[in-house]
């Protein structure tokens, strides 16, 4: 079910990449800093939690060290790989319903949509590791070879994230609810990650709902080729890539399905 997608996406490259530009622009135009927010946002953020956690809870990530700096980063690289996959899915529900006319007035692909936005999301991602990138060669004087890795470890996730965004783009069109439902989802889904502490800082009789998290693997793996030059869990992305494939057949074979009841319903 994929091959088509595939061919969808290749069919339809320069409408993909006209959408993912005008969603990167878009999102800040007219503000006074423009673009520069991109940048801005991350580490406005990473300053708040950093803060929050480092400063007020002692929050430290068991490496055997009292740095605020290396919490900061390693925090910082778990927020980038989240936010790939909560911007999708926060997005996706109301993507249809805010782009009416590509369902009644026109003819469109509208399975490129999800498309974009995940396009969209990884762009800023880039821009946030880049920070981080720098941030690891400011304060720990070091860049892992592993960097090289970090792409296929992201593949379990970006397809999951992709699958997943045209489920949701199509109910969002018959449950208007599901906007709401998704947010607070994804709100609880960020504090059962480990993205402001370790997994071996959770108790061992609530461990297995990290193990049952694909999102714990994914961020683990980021940190371990991005920050401490280590291999990445290579079961894992077998199993990860094998499940985020059946997701994505699974997600935009609904999305083909369901489609021609948009119409009707708006």
């Amino acid at each position: 079910m994929l091959i088509p997608a595939l061919k969808s996406f290749w069919k339809y490259r320069d409408l993909i990449t006209q959408f993912v530009r005008r969603d990167v622009v878009g999102r800040y135009k007219g503000s006074f800093l423009g673009l520069f927010w991109t940048f801005l946002n991350p580490l406005l953020m990473l300053t708040v939690y950093t803060f929050v956690f480092s400063s007020l809870f002692k929050a430290r990530w068991g490496t055997g060290g009292e740095n605020k700096v290396e919490y900061a980063l390693v925090l910082f690289a778990g927020l980038v790989v989240f936010n790939i996959f909560s911007e999708v899915i926060v997005r996706s529900p109301g993507l249809i319903l805010s782009n009416t006319n590509y369902v009644t007035k026109v003819v469109f692909p509208l399975e490129i949509l999800p498309v974009a936005v995940l396009g969209s999301s990884l762009i800023h991602a880039a821009i946030s590791m880049s920070i981080l990138l720098v941030g690891l060669m400011l304060f720990l004087g070091v860049l892992q070879w592993t960097l090289f890795l970090l792409p296929i470890v992201m593949i379990p996730l970006i397809l999951m994230a992709l699958g997943l965004g045209w489920i949701l783009a199509s109910l969002g069109v018959f449950l208007r609810d599901l906007s709401q439902i998704i947010a607070i989802s994804v709100q609880a889904l960020m504090l059962l990650s480990p993205i402001f502490y370790s997994i071996s800082s959770i108790p061992s009789n609530i461990k297995f709902i990290y193990y049952i998290n694909p999102m714990s693997y994914v961020i683990e793996d980021t940190r371990r080729v991005v920050i401490w030059g280590q291999m990445p869990q290579w079961t894992w992305l077998g199993i990860g890539t094998v499940i985020g494939v059946f997701i994505c057949a699974i997600g935009y074979a609904w999305f083909q399905k369901s489609k021609s009841a948009f119409a009707d319903v708006l």
